[in-house]
């Protein structure tokens, strides 16, 4: 006996399928004559009609709230369910191919004979509910649209929408006026310049640059008039900023043509001239620099940016939703009105990028929704060198990920700048009218290869052999022009002199539709903060008296507002944390350290898996009603006129969500904002976010960001993976003061470090190895006093009674051990053994360092203990800058774990021993108990 769940896997509803089954369903139910034969039997076998008992496939239909359509018998009913069948499937027939490689499949469900329909019924009047109405019209004629509207050079896809509001608006707006998409002949001229900007910037650079990579356009030229009419179009509905974010595959034209950049930039940058460097900025190839500009659009100037990318393909693509987001937030536009991103992929980087997954999934997510994305795939049927697509993908189209989400995908031929403007100007409605996102599968090519050196014949002889003799889109809409009368051949000819002539003199050429204007119109300005010192001394304390009043506001609930008894013993204990009748925990110094700034005009937002209650229970930003689940967000209760606190649990993502906070941070200078990973080991998943934009985006780009990742870390017997979160990665990125890289070990240093992050002007990311155990250790604790009047320590000395002079041995550390440390001291009372927090790993604090030797210069031996293996963690990364500042005298020695390959073990009793080992190694207990042991011997004889 199957199970239910068994049953339903066995039928055809169990997958991607679905849709179409249904459809086939609801054609029996009306009709059984209008299936194919098998599909009959199959539906006569599971049973559904009249006195049958329903079957798996009946099940599973009405699990999805299937409702049969009312009526539909005869000729009508076939027609319609002819018209369904086109709307699902038709996509498959059309001619979107420039090249016309693949063989158009017959699908036996789009031919009229599947419904009993013959040439004999064509002439004959029928009804179906075409264009969003009830329609009368004879059926070779309804034949006839359906194949122009679906089987063209455009074809829609958007089986995969579910809401019925949607469905009726793609079908209504598709199959309006029959599909017909008319151009005024004044905007098929403006289609024809740009498809010759496009094209003939690729020639000019070709003949200049001979050889040298830009990752051409060729074949792809139409994407410039889609992009100038979405420009347009967004101006006219109150758009006021797009951010673009789009990998190298025709970068350099759209920087010149889209968003005006100065040719004669761009040629210096050819010539290997780059004058706007200083010595610690490395710069970045030219095709994946970002740029921004100011363009006049028929509803106002319009700022355009087009965001810096590394080579990591999708890897922008949260990173301009995070921007988009911020800027939405700064300006008050909750519904994403007035700031757009637009993504433009690479068809094989779209179906194999793990990123693209997880940027779909936040869109319609809280905390991270911009109100839909317009995507544009610029799909030249390759990757790389692949020479099978069956080696590409395994879905049917690149754009099949875009289902997830049920985002409709219009699909079009490049070679058809009308069609694809259509498919542009539709997936914008879209987007505008449900906050969603759509795509655009644009099908092109590729003129040359991967870049202007490679041989793509070498592994697609077929295609590149249909590719040379192939006229180029340009060359194709003049064609369609001229026998339209619209621009003849000397029209095109001196479009195209018009536009190299301006190339020589390295100027802008312009359409007079799109203007770039002066003016600074993006709000990001990060004037103030730029050419900053990291070491500038800035006053993070804030008075008792303010503490304890916000804290108060904090620790309030409303009447009525009954809190688990946990959540209230947190609350209670918080409270008299305030009173000052116990020290402060690290969680309520780090919500007052919110408190603080959102009430000083500072924004502040938090994002993580758990992020909101904290991992380890110990934030508890967001509070609940236990008997209403009501949420309430203490922080931003304080103050009428306060900042934002926006504290969001993420989805169980790294990449993405890194990648959307790191875009959120550079468009907010003046906001906290922070990624909490669960464990710190979990920002793994987001090592290329780390490396290509938050360690390197300032000196590749210029890009400053103040993004703080607290990572938890510390080896409390939890196994290899929740002990590390690899410190030795980060300060292995580290140089020119690029990131901030810290240890905190109490709770007034992590109140002082998050308020230093935007008091002081200096902007830079942030990484902070946050604790567990030390969350609720009493001696991580601090006074009221120790946040009112302190700031955040480089530098911890050391904190007991210790005569310098008699100091035998100095240790140096970081982090949770340290406490390993006193304690253990304090049980074997040692008192010659002094022991220093260096609580900021990088930058470096050499003068504070050099300041602790100096008062233990009668030690002789320097120690640095650290919990994780010697080959991991600060030691091979700092060992030069302890080493620098010690005497002659002094010896520099290590403590800590042998190498290993992971970061630690998973025993406990094992972790318990090296625990002990390394403690007593730093604090030297070994030699000190050999030592013991011989004067015993001695005394013994």
């Amino acid at each position: 006996m199957k199970t239910i769940q068994e049953r339903k896997e066995s039928t055809p509803l169990y997958g991607g399928s679905g849709s179409f089954v249904e459809s086939l369903y609801e054609n029996w139910l009306n009709d059984p004559g209008s299936v194919p034969e098998g599909w009959r039997r199959y539906f006569e076998e599971q049973g559904g009609r009249g006195d049958r008992p329903r079957g798996p496939v009946e099940d599973e239909l009405a699990q999805r709230g299937h409702q049969p359509r009312a009526g539909g018998g005869g000729r009508d009913g076939a027609a319609q369910r002819l018209l369904d069948a086109w709307r699902l499937l038709g996509h498959r027939t059309a001619r979107t191919d420039p090249l016309d490689l693949a063989d158009v499949p017959r699908i036996a469900e789009l031919e009229p004979e599947t419904y009993g329909l013959s040439a004999g019924d064509f002439d004959e009047t029928v009804e179906t509910d075409w264009g969003g109405q009830r329609q009368r019209r004879p059926l070779g004629e309804l034949i006839g649209a359906l194949r122009g509207v679906y089987g063209s050079s455009f074809a829609p896809d958007f089986a995969c929408v579910s809401e019925p509001e949607e469905r009726r608006w793609l079908a209504s707006h598709i199959e309006g006026g029959n599909g017909e998409f008319g151009l005024r002949d004044e905007e098929r001229r403006l289609v024809l310049a740009e498809l010759t900007a496009a094209e003939g910037l690729e020639r000019y650079l070709h003949r200049r640059y001979v050889g040298q990579k830009r990752f051409s356009l060729e074949g792809g030229d139409t994407l410039i008039p889609m992009l100038n009419d979405l420009i347009r179009r967004a101006g006219e509905q109150g758009v006021k900023e797009i951010v673009l974010g789009m990998a190298h595959r025709g970068r350099l034209n759209v920087l010149v043509n889209i968003l005006g950049k100065s040719p004669k930039e761009l040629f210096s940058e050819f010539e290997g001239n780059h004058e706007h460097l200083s010595g610690s900025d490395s710069g970045d190839v030219k095709y994946h620099l970002g740029y921004s500009s100011d363009v006049e659009t028929p509803g106002g100037p319009l700022h355009l940016v087009l965001a810096f990318n590394p080579s990591h393909l999708e890897a922008v693509d949260p990173v301009v939703e995070g921007s988009v987001r911020a800027r939405q937030d700064r300006g008050g536009d909750d519904r994403g009105e007035y700031v757009l991103p637009v993504l433009i992929h690479g068809d094989a980087s779209l179906a194999g990028q793990g990123v693209v997954m997880e940027t779909l999934q936040m869109s319609q997510t809280r905390g991270f929704s911009t109100g839909g994305t317009v995507h544009l795939v610029i799909n030249n049927q390759i990757g790389f060198t692949i020479s099978d697509l069956r080696d590409a993908r395994s879905s049917r189209y690149c754009t099949d990920i875009a289902k997830m989400i049920e985002a409709p995908v219009f699909h079009v031929n490049g070679d058809d700048p009308e069609a694809a403007l259509k498919a542009m100007r539709l997936a914008f409605a879209y987007r505008q009218r449900f906050g969603k996102d759509a795509f655009v599968d644009f099908i092109c090519y590729r003129r040359q290869g991967h870049n202007e050196a490679d041989e793509p014949a070498v592994t697609q002889p077929r295609m590149y052999d249909v590719i040379r003799s192939h006229p180029t889109p340009r060359a194709i809409y003049a064609k369609r022009l001229a026998e339209s009368g619209v621009a003849d051949d000397d029209a095109a000819r001196e479009l195209l002199d018009q536009y190299n002539a301006g190339l020589d003199e390295g100027r802008v050429v312009e359409q007079a539709s799109m203007k770039h204007v002066s003016g600074a119109f993006s709000q990001t300005d990060w004037t103030a903060f730029r050419d900053q010192e990291w070491d500038q001394d800035v006053d993070t304390g804030v008075p008792v008296e303010r503490l304890r009043e916000l804290g108060g506001k904090l620790f309030a609930m409303p009447d009525g507002f009954k809190l688990h008894n946990r959540a209230e013993r947190v609350v209670s204990e918080r409270r008299k944390m305030l009173a000052g009748e116990v020290p402060v925990d690290w969680g309520c110094a780090e919500n007052l350290s919110y408190a603080s700034l959102v009430t000083d005009n500072h924004p502040v937002r938090l994002t993580g898996q758990d992020s909101a209650r904290g991992t380890f229970f110990h934030r508890h930003a967001v509070l609940y009603n236990s008997e209403t689940a009501e949420a309430r967000i203490p922080l931003n209760h304080l103050a009428e006129d306060q900042a934002p606190f926006m504290v969001y649990d993420s989805l169980l993502s790294e990449a993405a969500v890194v990648g959307f906070e790191y875009g959120y941070a550079t468009a907010r200078p003046k906001a906290l904002v922070l990624w909490e990973a669960q464990y710190g080991d979990f920002a793994n998943g987001a090592q290329v976010m780390v490396d290509q934009f938050i360690s390197s985006g300032e000196t590749k780009w210029g890009r400053l960001c103040g993004l703080v990742l607290l990572l938890p870390h510390g080896y409390e017997g939890a196994g290899p993976e929740h002990s590390s979160a690899r410190l030795e990665r980060y300060l292995q990125l580290c140089a020119a003061n690029n990131m901030q890289v810290c240890v905190p070990t109490t709770a007034a240093q992590i109140f002082h470090l998050l308020r230093r992050q935007v008091v002081r002007p200096f902007r830079a990311p942030l990484v902070v190895m946050t604790p567990k155990s030390l969350l609720r250790h009493k001696l991580a604790a601090s006074s009221l006093e120790d946040l009112a009047d302190g700031r955040f320590h480089l530098v911890i000395p050391e904190i007991e009674q210790i005569e310098p002079k008699r100091v035998r041995r100095v240790v140096f550390c970081s982090g949770k051990v340290y406490y390993e440390l006193l304690m253990r001291r304090r049980k074997e009372e040692i008192d010659d053994v002094a022991i220093v927090r260096i609580e900021q790993l990088y930058p470096f604090p050499r003068e504070a360092y050099a300041a602790e030797l100096e008062l233990y210069r009668e030690a002789r031996e320097v120690v640095w203990c650290q919990e994780e293996p010697k080959n991991q963690g600060p030691w091979y990364q700092i060992r030069h800058r302890l080493q620098e500042s010690l005497s002659r005298r002094q010896t520099l020695v290590y403590a800590g774990r042998a190498p290993s390959a992971a970061p630690a073990t998973g025993y406990a009793k094992q972790h318990q021993a090296e625990e002990s080992a390394l403690v007593e190694e730093a604090l030297g207990l070994e030699s000190r108990s050999e030592a013991q042991n011989k004067v015993k011997r001695l005394e013994s004889k």
